[in-house]
Formats: C-alpha cells, sequence, structure tokens
C-alpha cells in the first residue's frame, strides 16, 4: 500500500478525536491539574468521573453488548433509554453500528470480514479498525434489521454524537460549573468528560486486542478469543471471552459463582424489579461438555507429541470413559430436545407426558454427570502418565 493509498483510507475525524482525548488526557490534564491542582474539588469531580465512567461503561457492556447484539434478554423501555443515552457518551457510534460491527466479529472471527481482526495485529484490532475505512467499504446495516423497529435505538442512531457531547461532556462540566464555577467547569470536562472517556474506550478496546491475545481457552480453541480474569476486573465482566465467543447469546460471561462479572448480576438484579425479562442461559451440562470436549482435544495433541507409549490400560480406561461420556450425552441432548419440543406444543401434550419427559430428562442428568465424574477420573491418570 503506497502512502495516498494510505491516507486515502484513514479515517481523519475518528484519528484525531481518539489521538486528540487521548492526548489531552495523558498531557492536558497534567498540565491543567500543575496549575489548577489547589483550587479542584477532588471529592467531586473524582465522584462524578466515578459515576461516569460505571454509567457509561455498564452501558456498552449491558446495552450495546449483551442487550443489543446478542439479545441475551429483554428490557423495559427505561432501561433501554437510559443504555442508548449513557452509551453514547463513550462516543463509540450508534448502538445500530456498534451492534452491527459486533455481530460481524462473531459471524467472522479472525476472518477478513471481522471488523477488528486481531490477525491484522494488536493495534489494528485494539483501534486501527476505527482509524481506517474497511477494505471492502462501509458494510450496510443489514444484520441490524431487528434493532430497527425499535424506535428508541432508530432515535439514538440519528442523535448519538449529539447525545453523547451534551450529556459525556456537558453534565460534568455543568456539574463542576455550579459548584466551583469556571475552575469547576473545567476540571468536569477534563475529568469526568475526557479522561473518564479515554478510560471507557481503552477498556472496550482491549477485549478486542488483548482478550484475543493473552489469557487461556477453557471452553474452545476454534477461534483467538481467551478467558482473562484480570481484564474482566476492568470491564465490567468481560474479560471471560473465550466463554462469550462459544456462548455469545448467554447473558453471562463470568459463568463461575466466583467470577467477576458486575454487568452479569447488574441483569440479574434488573430481571429481580421487573425491568428485565427472558434472560438467556446456556444449559450448565453444555457448558461442562464444551470444557470436556477442550480438554479432550488438548490431550489429542499431547499424545500425538509424545514420543513413548503411554500404559495401553490408562488409554483404554479414558476411551472407554470418552465413549460413555458421549452416549451419555447423546442421550441427554434427546431427551432435552424432546422436552423442549413437547413445550412447544403443550396443546398437543398431556400434563402427564410433560412430567414422564422431564423425568427422562432429570435422570439423563444424573448418567450424564456420572459420565462426567468418570470422565474426569480417567483424564486426570491419563494425565499422571503423560507427565
Amino acid at each position: 500500500m503506497n502512502s495516498a493509498h494510505f491516507l486515502r483510507n484513514v479515517r481523519w475525524t475518528n484519528s484525531a478525536f481518539l489521538i486528540g482525548t487521548l492526548l489531552t488526557s495523558f498531557i492536558g490534564l497534567p498540565i491543567f491539574i500543575y496549575h489548577y491542582g489547589g483550587q479542584i474539588n477532588w471529592w467531586l469531580h473524582g465522584s462524578v468521573f466515578v459515576a461516569m465512567f460505571i454509567a457509561s461503561g455498564l452501558s456498552i457492556t449491558l446495552g450495546y453488548h449483551r442487550l443489543f447484539s446478542h439479545l441475551s434478554f429483554k428490557a423495559s423501555w427505561p432501561v433501554r433509554l437510559l443504555t442508548l443515552i449513557f452509551g453514547a457518551t463513550a462516543m463509540e457510534n450508534s448502538a445500530l453500528e456498534w451492534c452491527s460491527d459486533h455481530r460481524r466479529h462473531h459471524k467472522h472471527t479472525d476472518d477478513d470480514e471481522d471488523p477488528y481482526n486481531i490477525q491484522r495485529g494488536f493495534f489494528f484490532a485494539h483501534m486501527g479498525w476505527i482509524m481506517m475505512r474497511p477494505i471492502g467499504g462501509e458494510s450496510p446495516l443489514t444484520n441490524v434489521n431487528d434493532l430497527k423497529r425499535d424506535p428508541l435505538v432508530r432515535f439514538q442512531h440519528k442523535w448519538w454524537a449529539a447525545i453523547g457531547i451534551l450529556v459525556g461532556f456537558g453534565l460534568p462540566a455543568l456539574i463542576g460549573y455550579l459548584v466551583e464555577g469556571g475552575i469547576g467547569a473545567a476540571s468536569g470536562l477534563l475529568i469526568g468528560g475526557v479522561t473518564r472517556l479515554v478510560a471507557v474506550h481503552h477498556m472496550t478496546f482491549f477485549i478486542n486486542s488483548l482478550c484475543h491475545t493473552l489469557g487461556h481457552q477453557p471452553y474452545s480453541d476454534r477461534c483467538s478469543a481467551k478467558d482473562s480474569w484480570i481484564m474482566a476486573l476492568f470491564t465490567f465482566g468481560e474479560g471471560y471471552h473465550n466463554f462469550h465467543h462459544e456462548f455469545q447469546h448467554d447473558y453471562r460471561n463470568g459463568v463461575k459463582f466466583w467470577q467477576f462479572d458486575p454487568t452479569k448480576w447488574t441483569i440479574h438484579i434488573l430481571e429481580k424489579i421487573g425491568m428485565a425479562s427472558k434472560l438467556r442461559r446456556v444449559a450448565d451440562e453444555t457448558i461442562l461438555m464444551a470444557e470436556i470436549y477442550q480438554k479432550q482435544r488438548t490431550v489429542a495433541e499431547r499424545l500425538e507429541k509424545q514420543e513413548q507409549n503411554i500404559c495401553e490400560k490408562t488409554q483404554k480406561l479414558f476411551t472407554d470413559a470418552q465413549e460413555q461420556l458421549n452416549k451419555a450425552h447423546e442421550a441427554w441432548e434427546e431427551a432435552t430436545k424432546e422436552h423442549m419440543k413437547a413445550v412447544r406444543q403443550k396443546l398437543e401434550s398431556t400434563r402427564e407426558q410433560l412430567t414422564e419427559l422431564q423425568q427422562k430428562v432429570e435422570k439423563t442428568v444424573e448418567e450424564l454427570r456420572e459420565a462426567m465424574n468418570i470422565w474426569h477420573t480417567a483424564h486426570r491418570g491419563l494425565i499422571l502418565k503423560l507427565g
């Protein structure tokens, strides 16, 4: 690519905004503090920064991401409205554009059509893709037709930039002005506005870059997405990215009880107070099987590379455990499908039939769990032999 072609493909407005806000935070704010630090009400502006960071950050993770992109739950109109307003303060485009890009990312992960393809480099996945025009040109919003039916989403798509500027920059400046006058307005703009924006930006960007580079893959290695508990701490739970790519419609990212996922907890609270419903959850058995299949792939790779022969008895125990597990898994899937079909056709199914099918599901769950325990025992034995 020659320099002229490169320059034609730069999104200059985006680039200037991203670089300008970053420089303002790292250079402009320290200079301002050096000159006026003694006059700044740090409790006020620190509180505004935290409040705006949580509001805009959660509006991206809960609203733009899990609600609108993945439809992982239903939300009442006040929840949708607030996430659209404060999502705009992240200045990451409208919900419609954001969701379109994100759905293409999941459909084409690590391929050329992935908007923030990590295969094109860490910086590209982090923020370079925002600064450059797509190779194939701007993509039409044909994959978000469902969202276009929401009048709130349509309104935000038209006015997101104005909303983002007024609420994201204007509100912190106004609060500062009302309390401290001119110095307060400047402090609010720089701390609760610009610096908060940069923090939210890179919180989001690191999911696309770092969580496709560092971490582990407990559920699948079919794409580059990785789990990172460290990133989860800074991204409202979005760091469990390997789980998310394997089960993208689940409202949870941190599925284990001990995993830090404030977005999940917020959605759960919204459900309890009647402002969220139809939370989508992947069955525990499906998640556990994904972990097992990933371990099986890892073991198979290690066996191929193993130079010395492994005890035939140990390998046979593991192979038999795999076969038993596969049969139990198939039986559980079949029973679950039968039960779900009967529930959907409840007018044609008697209560006795539904009860019988539910009991069948419960029985296959017990058998599957038992097969899992046997598999884990055989797996541990094989791992010990492999060293």
